[in-house]
């Protein structure tokens, strides 16, 4: 069959933001991997406030499956959806691009997360790769903010999302 080849769909979450089970959470305990851009927010709960870790873009989930184990789930059920590029053809994201941008956020304690309109095109000037440390291998763009004196690697999901992570200057080769 066609669709037997593990792949990273982008996934919608059409469930409220307060919802008892995210589907995040359910591909989790089905054992679907699956990976959602989160953030810590407090939040207030029986007038207690506590950290959760919440997603930075509440319908914006990627799977890693085949489309014959995702299917069926998403006919069961109905707020689990697979984005669509022009013409029907469910959005992927090729493993690479996703190993590497997985491997930013999961490195870093506070991750920064810009959407497609918040990123302008001065921000992508400088391609730089990193050598050595935790994030050995990671390509993207160097992030200068004006005043500031940490650096940060942006590391893009195209169309979709873009990740910005503090970086250790000795680390940083430019391409």
């Amino acid at each position: 069959m066609v669709g037997d080849k593990a792949k990273w769909f982008v996934m919608r979450d059409l469930t409220r933001s307060n919802a008892k089970i995210p589907a995040y959470q359910m591909l989790d305990d089905m054992g679907i991997e699956n990976f959602t851009p989160k953030v810590t927010k407090i939040v207030t709960r029986n007038g207690k406030r506590e950290r959760k870790e919440l997603p930075f873009i509440h319908d914006l989930i990627f799977v890693h499956s085949s489309r014959t184990v995702i299917d069926p789930i998403v006919e069961r059920v109905h707020t689990f959806q697979y984005r669509f590029l022009k013409g029907r053809e469910p959005m992927i994201v090729r493993d690479k691009d996703m190993a590497s941008f997985k491997q930013a956020v999961e490195s870093s304690r506070f991750p920064q997360y810009y959407s497609p309109q918040d990123i302008t095109p001065c921000m992508f000037k400088r391609k730089i790769r990193i050598i050595g440390g935790r994030l050995d291998g990671c390509e993207g763009y160097l992030l200068t903010v004006r005043g500031s004196k940490r650096k940060r690697l942006l590391v893009e999901l195209p169309m979709l999302i873009t990740a910005a992570v503090e970086v250790e200057p000795e680390y940083i080769q430019l391409l």
